[in-house]
């Protein structure tokens, strides 16, 4: 994987540090339930030994050129001690699931160390039936969703026998800590690849001019759809208020089964149906707050993929945020979904993604200062009330160390002045939400 020493981070990847604050951590992870008993940590530390030269961007930390001069660049971590991000606890008697869930949410109130490789991996023992659990947490701006799907390559198995590791030698010589002209050099060498690839798409426009210009006039399309979203901002609701450094999170499973009877039955996509089902929750839960939800919206900070095919591996982030709609207004589930998927239509035949990427990469060019405004915009409670991230998983079941994984609940971020947010991951039969909370803000999750 082209995951290298002293490569800069991406301006999307820069956003997620510059968002960060001691309020909203920019960190995502997942619950992992295993069947038992669980492994010997020697063992487990062994087999992740073995596999970390699949993802090295998991033994590099960050480093910020001198004076603010760019965006920070990944060096390796001369002093990378496994056995600092690999923890091992034990929930006390009973076991229980709400003692699952609280530890899950102390661990999500605690920022990332950026001093050593953005990521933890937690194994948990003590559950009342016997079996164990892997809570992750890695920082956004060292993975997304969509390539951390291909990242569980590193812990899991398709089979119960685990595959032989095709990496015989498990020394790894770090390069040595870079000095400020090193870091300096790095952000020039990133600087001339990006300068380069501009280059190559302005020849492609002068060899094939026509195909140029139709680019452009959709870029430019997509950037006044961006804008006019902007211009009309999401609804005030109990969950865009101040938030705190705690949380609060739940796991809720459906079948996938049954998402799947619903979108053949009325029509859409499993995806609309998702949606549906979270506006239901959600409208819910307004009335709960005694909100009245006539005529209201809300707005869902969708992520959408533009990783290539021949991309799926690489780390770092190649998303665009599309506002998907959240018709809370409508109270019969089936006109629900009717609305859902009519809207989801227009906005995938809209040019939001297109926009957004073009933002994106013109931030590749934005000195930190421009970048951070930028990011603060994305993240801003005009634009959306709540993250909903839904990324399909395998249909099959998984083994770490020849353990089945039961369920895996996925667990997004809380930008500021976001009390909720909602991801989703389809996993061998079912759809497992995982909601993240803000401890005060929605007591009631």
């Amino acid at each position: 994987m082209p995951q290298e020493h002293l490569d800069r981070l991406s301006a999307v990847d820069a956003s997620f540090l510059v968002q960060e604050g001691s309020e909203s951590h920019m960190h995502v992870g997942a619950l992992v339930r295993l069947e038992g008993p669980p492994p010997d940590m020697e063992d487990f530390l062994d087999s992740l030994r073995g596999r970390l030269h699949l993802v090295p961007r998991y033994r590099q930390k960050l480093a910020f050129p001198p004076a603010g001069s760019g965006r920070p660049l990944w060096v390796d971590d001369t002093d990378f001690n496994l056995e600092y991000h690999v923890r091992h606890t034990a929930l006390p008697r009973p076991g229980s699931d709400e003692q699952l869930r609280n530890l899950v949410a102390r661990i999500f109130s605690q920022q990332l160390d950026r001093s050593k490789p953005l990521w933890e991996l937690w194994i948990v023992e003590g559950a009342k039936d016997g079996s164990w659990a892997l809570i992750t947490k890695t920082h956004h701006a060292l993975i997304d969703g969509i390539s951390g799907i291909d990242l569980a390559t590193v812990l899991f198995d398709i089979t119960p026998v685990p595959r032989e590791v095709d990496h015989p030698d498990r020394r790894w010589q770090p390069h040595r800590e870079p000095a400020s002209v090193d870091l300096l050099a790095g952000v020039a060498r990133s600087m001339v690849r990006t300068g380069l690839k501009m280059a190559e798409q302005v020849v492609g426009s002068v060899t094939k001019p026509t195909d140029a210009i139709g680019a452009a006039r959709e870029a430019v399309e997509g950037v006044g759809e961006i804008v006019w979203a902007t211009l009309n901002p999401a609804p005030p609701t109990p969950l865009n208020v101040p938030i705190g450094p705690h949380r609060r999170f739940v796991g809720v499973r459906g079948r996938l089964a049954d998402f799947k009877l619903v979108k053949d039955a009325f029509g859409g996509t499993v995806n609309d149906v998702v949606l549906a089902v979270v506006a239901g929750g959600l409208r819910e839960f307004l009335h709960s707050r005694g909100v009245r939800t006539e005529g209201m919206e809300l707005r869902a900070l969708v992520p959408v993929s533009l990783r290539a095919e021949h991309e799926h591996g690489h780390l770092g982030n190649r998303i665009a945020a599309m506002r998907g709609p959240l018709p809370v207004y409508v109270g019969d589930p089936v006109e629900r979904l009717r609305t859902v998927s009519r809207e989801m239509r227009d906005l995938k035949d809209s040019k939001q993604a297109l926009g957004a990427e073009v933002l994106a990469g013109a931030q590749n060019f934005a000195p930190p200062t421009i970048l951070g405004v930028a990011s603060r915009l994305n993240f801003s409670t005009r634009l959306f009330n709540l993250i909903v991230t839904n990324v399909p998983g395998p249909q099959m079941p998984l083994y770490v160390l020849g353990r089945e994984m039961q369920t895996v609940f996925p667990i997004a971020f809380l930008p500021r002045e976001h009390g909720l947010a909602i991801a989703i991951i389809s996993y061998n039969g079912f759809l497992n939400f995982g909601l993240l909370g803000d401890y005060d803000a929605v007591p009631d999750l």
